[in-house]
């Protein structure tokens, strides 16, 4: 299997460009999001018609917004690019994204930006960023309800070596085990099967979230991956705290389809964490790296290598 192809670490006072590749996004959360950046020493570079551009329920088309993700990808004066949100419309790209042979660069997003994290792991095996986005996680700031973890955003992008991150959830079934981090928005990750860029979850530590899916929801998309062979070889999952997910009255929640049809599997599986869609500061997790979950207590995670190169 190809080596992962590692993005070079972003530094204080790097550029960042800022890109809207799925839904259109709100300007005083843009705002807010740009002066956090700013303020953590970064320069977040944008062009604002494309940026606030609306097409329908997009951001922009899909011709634009594709270009506009091959141009931040192969410019040279920045660093990193970080969404300004998810919700629908960057699978549309995929089909127009021809990156043989380009260098990596920090893609950083959760939600709808998981098509573009499996898509380039698959086919070009880059480490991307599971983490906050500028309108959704940074416009709140460090720390606080719906804003981000502002040690595990540093570290990820970042040369770091050996860090680890508490996972503040539950162990639904102990154990420790290492795998390569992948995953995301569960929606999404099940949206991968039957295309070309299919996440192949051997040997992984899958990585699963989302927000307002019922627990029935959530069973049939966790069946679908099981059927599908998804969950097979799987060495240890990490989910997120589903928030907006209440089911009616006396019945299933969420946690406990986990239970029913995860933990059966016989590997450490921790639930509740505040990844992607959380009301509590999200925690920045690299994709593609290796990694060993430890399910006892709240769930911890060590990163074995560098998300980032020198």
């Amino acid at each position: 299997m190809p080596q992962p192809l590692k993005p070079r670490a972003l530094r204080s006072g790097d550029a960042i460009r800022v890109l809207s590749l799925s839904s259109p996004v709100a300007e005083e959360r843009l705002k807010s999001g740009c002066d956090e950046l700013a303020r953590l020493g970064y320069a977040p570079k944008l062009d604002r018609d494309e940026v606030l551009a609306k097409h329908g329920f997009f951001a922009g088309s899909a011709e634009s917004r594709c270009s506009a993700l091959k141009a931040a990808i192969a410019e040279k004066d920045t660093r990193a690019i970080i969404c300004t949100r998810g919700g629908y419309g960057s699978n549309y790209l995929l089909d127009c994204l021809r990156l043989e042979g380009t260098a990596p660069k920090i893609l950083c997003g959760f939600s709808d930006i998981t098509s573009l994290h499996a898509y380039l792991w698959q086919n070009f095996r880059w480490v991307t960023i599971h983490g906050p986005m500028v309108a959704v996680g940074l416009d709140r700031g460090a720390d606080a309800p719906e804003g981000y973890d502002p040690e595990s955003f540093e570290r990820a992008l970042a040369a770091s070596k050996g860090w680890s991150v508490g996972l503040k959830g539950e162990s639904i079934s102990a154990g420790s085990s290492e795998g390569t981090l992948l995953g995301g928005c569960l929606n999404l990750v099940e949206a991968t099967i039957g295309t070309p860029w299919e996440l192949d979850t051997r040997g992984s530590i899958l990585i699963l979230e989302d927000r307002a899916m019922k627990p029935w929801q959530v069973d049939r998309a966790l069946m679908h991956l099981k059927q599908a062979g998804k969950l097979r070889g799987v060495t240890g999952i990490v989910l997120g705290d589903f928030p907006e997910s209440n089911p009616p009255a006396g019945t299933e929640t969420v946690k406990d389809v986990v239970r029913r049809i995860l933990a059966p599997l016989g590997i450490p599986i921790v639930f509740g964490a505040p990844i992607g869609h959380t009301s509590r500061p999200m925690l920045t997790l690299p994709l593609g790296v290796q990694a060993r979950l430890s399910a006892d207590g709240e769930g911890k995670l060590e990163i074995l290598e560098p998300a980032c190169s020198s």
